[in-house]
């Protein structure tokens, strides 16, 4: 089935030639947003859900773990997925003692960080500059909405305005950048969540990540919904919001993530998240029935500004 939105498989082959798999990996890293240098408990949908590998052994253990299980059904080159926790969280010297011995393993073609706006120093920066003449680098930021009043409730600690300075300061290391976001956050509507993917498009960032929001049971967030239960989306409802969202996005960005893959065995809401093979039919379906594609409002707003 031909996707009508910018795949990250696609982009992958394009690029690279061949299959390409991501392993995701914890270097054990904490967040400012936990120790207390920013806040404590860290973002209130965060849990203590286990990554790929185990995180007990060291990443070159996990990375070598990860690869023996696909060896046997392919060749494929890999890209390291620093996911878990704040990855420019730490000193120069400690980033280079976790990015470069990965980058030095065979079939690892590029480095992803998953890491927030408010941990890019201009060291880090000039070092991840650096990273990105040797290797294919990829910066992740987490963003989840544009509007400030949300990220407070999220416990967020950081604003609109230092996302949009971390980002342009990764642009101007052309360093690629991929922005998360969630759809179904407490008290957003719908145009609140467009509003948002307006946002992320207005960057000019290369990828975009877009998740449900879910309720796991060992988060702050379900402490939360027990005390104030707010609405969370049906499933229609997702796919017709995020069907629009990818309407605003240029077609050069990548799309990394278009539905959320929560623990199912701590996944407590929404049901509907259950399947997520299926919920990818069913988007491309939706966009079809509908003659949905990636960027076309945003096509049709820069021609009538010309």
């Amino acid at each position: 089935m031909d996707k009508h939105y910018t795949t990250l498989n696609e982009f992958y082959r394009k690029k690279f030639g061949e299959k390409v798999i991501k392993i995701s990996l914890d270097a054990g890293l904490t967040c400012p947003n936990k120790d207390g240098k920013k806040g404590y408990g860290g973002c209130i949908f965060c849990s203590d859900t286990p990554f790929i590998g185990d995180k007990n052994d060291d990443l070159l253990t996990q990375v070598e773990n990860i690869k023996a299980l696909v060896a046997s059904k392919l060749k494929t080159k890999f890209i390291i997925y620093l996911e878990a926790g704040t990855n420019t969280y730490a000193s120069i010297d400690r980033l280079k003692t976790i990015y470069e011995p990965l980058l030095a393993i065979n079939g690892v073609v590029g480095l992803n960080i998953g890491t927030r706006c408010d941990c890019l120093e201009d060291d880090v920066i000039e070092y991840l500059k650096y990273l990105s003449k040797k290797t294919y680098l990829t910066v992740e930021l987490g963003l989840q909405t544009c509007h400030d009043k949300t990220l407070k409730l999220l416990n967020r600690n950081h604003t609109q305005a230092e996302f949009t300075s971390a980002v342009k300061r990764l642009k101007e290391a052309n360093i690629d950048t991929v922005v998360h976001i969630i759809n179904g956050l407490p008290g957003e509507t719908y145009q609140m969540m467009i509003e948002t993917a307006k946002y992320v498009n207005s960057l000019g960032v290369s990828g975009i990540k877009i998740h449900m929001l879910y309720i796991e049971k060992d988060s702050k967030l379900y402490d939360y919904y027990q005390k104030s239960p707010f609405t969370i989306l049906t499933k229609k409802e997702y796919i017709s919001i995020t069907a629009r969202q990818l309407q605003e996005l240029n077609k050069s960005i990548v799309i990394h993530r278009i539905i959320s893959n929560p623990n199912i065995k701590k996944l407590y809401k929404p049901e509907w998240l259950v399947g997520k093979f299926s919920l990818l039919n069913e988007i491309d379906n939706y966009l079809i029935d509908h003659s949905i594609y990636q960027g076309e409002y945003y096509e049709t707003m820069n021609k009538s500004n010309e």
